[in-house]
């Protein structure tokens, strides 16, 4: 699998040059296999860069949403094989017991907000609600878990030829916890961490900052790092990047990060253009 980063902020683009090393697009990942299989994990602004690379190089595609808060399905509609006749593309994301994934999706992809309707687009779209457990997508098996963040949100653990992604964007892991986070099967999101080759995970904020925004779903720098201690995760990638957080920040941040907490595995922030190979 090669996993590539086309968007790593949260909440709100911010681009500038203030920016420019980590990115300023709201999250989009890539994942493509061997065969040219693509998943494309949220739909923020970096999908439409993303998206422009898909066309020609394979006939389906799988957009996995971990949830539909705006930042991460804000460049849904500038994804460049929604409007290309034939193209194959299933978008999946999380249940709610009180709408479809297809009628909250349609909420963004209409008017006023939008002047294409998911209805009228020219790709053959399939939507899906994701369950709990193992689904299988070409070469990738994907499990997708509830995780710990308002509203229905998903994780998921993406395997391909051996390997294993863990993709966690926006998740709270240290919610209602005071002392040391319990072992992964006590903790939101473990399961799908468990022992894999790379964890990209939610670390919006400081602990300052996290102190002010308890239950907003997110988590901290030192938890994540905490988090991919438990799971045993071989590499860390911080992800989600908060909007107030320039390049001069989030690398400041990321120093004293690595300097406080000694981290056992590598760990990194995201930075846009970002390509990892398991």
């Amino acid at each position: 699998m090669k996993v590539a980063l086309w968007g790593t902020r949260g909440s709100l683009p911010t681009p500038g040059p203030e920016t420019a090393r980590y990115g300023g697009n709201t999250v989009a990942v890539e994942v493509r296999a061997d065969d040219n299989s693509v998943l494309v994990l949220d739909a923020g602004t970096g999908i439409r860069n993303l998206g422009r690379t898909i066309p020609g190089t394979t006939r389906r595609v799988d957009v996995l949403l971990s949830h539909l808060h705006m930042d991460h399905i804000q460049g849904l509609g500038f994804f460049a094989p929604l409007y290309v006749p034939d193209m194959e593309v299933h978008i999946w994301g999380p249940p709610s017991p009180a709408e479809s994934l297809r009628s909250r999706l349609g909420r963004y992809m209409s008017p006023p907000l939008f002047p294409v309707r998911l209805r009228d687009l020219p790709c053959r779209l399939t939507v899906h609600e994701v369950p709990v457990g193992d689904v299988r997508i070409g070469p990738f098996t994907v499990d997708a878990s509830l995780v710990c963040h308002p509203g229905p949100t998903v994780g998921y653990r993406i395997t391909a030829g051996g390997r294993a992604l863990t993709y966690l964007p926006d998740h709270e892991p240290a919610l209602g916890v005071r002392g040391p986070l319990l072992r992964d099967g006590w903790t939101s999101g473990g399961s799908l961490a468990e022992d894999t080759d790379l964890l990209i995970h939610d670390g919006q904020y400081t602990d300052a900052q996290y102190e002010e925004r308890v239950g907003w779903g997110h988590s901290t720098f030192d938890r994540a790092v905490e988090f991919a201690r438990i799971t045993r995760a071989r590499k860390l990638v911080v992800f989600h990047h908060d909007p107030d957080h320039d390049d001069v920040t989030l690398a400041r941040l990321m120093n004293e990060l690595v300097a406080r907490s000694r981290p056992s595995m590598p760990v990194s922030a995201g930075r846009e253009g970002e390509v990892f190979t398991l």
